[in-house]
């Protein structure tokens, strides 16, 4: 006789509003300029359907600017409607799994792999992984080949981005030991060495590797965290690359707040050049989390550049049941040589974050941060003034209830 299995289909969505004001965001502000200030929505459908060995989810959505459609037009002016995610995951036994589709791929602080959820587009993948899991450990092995669209002759992958892969594999192992864990990653991506004047001609593909791991583990009250990776191969079709990141985080929470001291360091290529490129970036992050929440530093920019070297401090306060408080200061420096032997020091930055849980499922959050940036700062970031007033606020409404959960029999 052959057992039946419960099927179940689920809802959800997520709708989020941010406002946000920028004078100096993500770059020195310049002179004679007025700040910007917009209010931008994600609208997000997330369908999935679970049977006995097998999970199909679907994740559609609408990124859109208040305003940027003209009213009563009868299409979508700005082409914001996407499919985020859709994938199928395919379970053979209590421990081997596939899964295949567009996904989003995390791992431990999405330091190198993340989803990157504070873009109202979020990261994905188009990708297969093959998974391994038991009570305490992880294997995933994963893979990509991306192509603009089918064809009958040729391979070359003609679109452009920041860190566009042409291919892409990965391992991935973690194993945990009660409140300890560690992992290890290795990630080798191919980029296409397109000829800038003839798309169509191709120099081929090269490639760059990423290895290193994760770590945490608590000492008596103090948790300790951090990482150590290692960027090699190309930094483009003429040169080399050889680079490191490395990271140490303790927290210590002796009540209702958090208190906690890192650092990051992340190698860089001195300005006055070099025969090989030292810079490394992590590459598919959610960088946002890291190194200032202003976004002076590898979120879209700052590839290639002298490094960075983050000391910082934070607190995260308890204001009530349901709400907290964040204050966290960073202090930047360079990590390679500056022209003209110029001081590392690139500036500080204070961020603030109120979050507070307005109901079920509504989470408002508050935002101020400031950029005290030095001279320095103006020396890799095309020369606009240091002495502008950089700061950037944000209010931001989330909204994402389970709609239904339909158990559909065997």
């Amino acid at each position: 006789m052959s057992q039946s299995y419960a099927q179940v289909f689920e809802m959800d969505a997520d709708v989020r509003a941010r406002f946000e004001y920028r004078h100096g965001f993500n770059n020195l502000f310049p002179d004679n300029a007025d700040p910007a200030a917009f209010v931008q929505q994600r609208t997000r459908l997330n369908l999935g359907y679970t049977a006995e060995r097998l999970k199909l989810f679907i994740a559609v959505q609408d990124v859109s600017t208040w305003g940027d459609t003209r009213q009563i037009l009868p299409v979508d002016g700005n082409d914001s409607f996407s499919l985020f995610q859709a994938y199928m995951k395919l379970k053979f036994n209590e421990n081997w799994s596939a899964k295949m589709g567009r996904q989003v791929i995390a791992y431990d602080n999405e330091r190198i792999f993340g989803g990157l959820d504070w873009a109202m587009q979020g990261r994905f993948h188009d990708a297969a992984i093959l998974k391994y899991e038991t009570e305490d450990f992880i294997l995933d092995l994963g893979g990509a080949f991306s192509q603009e669209n089918p064809g009958n002759e040729g391979n070359v992958y003609k679109i452009t981005g920041f860190f566009t892969y042409k291919s892409m594999q990965y391992a991935y192992l973690k194993k945990t030991w009660g409140s300890s864990s560690a992992s290890f990653l290795f990630l080798n991506t191919g980029f296409q060495d397109l000829n800038e004047l003839d798309l169509e001609a191709s120099e081929g593909v090269y490639y760059r590797q990423t290895t290193g791991s994760y770590f945490q583990f608590p000492v008596q009250q103090l948790n300790f965290s951090g990482s150590v990776y290692y960027q090699f191969g190309k930094a483009n079709s003429d040169t080399d690359l050889s680079a490191y990141q490395a990271s140490l985080e303790a927290t210590y929470k002796p009540g209702s707040t958090l208190y906690g001291l890192g650092l990051e360091l992340l190698s860089g290529t001195d300005q006055d050049g070099a025969s090989e490129n030292n810079s490394f970036f992590p590459v598919y992050g959610t960088n946002h989390k890291f190194n200032g929440f202003m976004d002076y530093f590898y979120v879209g920019n700052h590839a290639n550049n002298v490094g960075l070297n983050d000391f910082y401090a934070k607190a995260v306060i308890s204001t009530g049941k349901n709400s907290s408080f964040l204050l966290k200061g960073h202090y930047f420096t360079a990590n390679a040589e500056l022209s003209n032997n110029a001081d590392k020091y690139l500036g500080t930055e204070i961020d603030l974050v109120y979050t507070q849980n307005l109901m079920k499922f509504v989470k408002l959050g508050l935002g101020y941060s400031h950029m005290f940036a030095s001279d320095s700062m103006s020396l890799i970031k095309g020369g606009r003034p240091n002495d502008n007033t950089n700061n950037w606020a944000w209010a931001q409404v989330i909204v994402n209830p389970n709609l239904f959960t339909v158990n559909l029999g065997e």
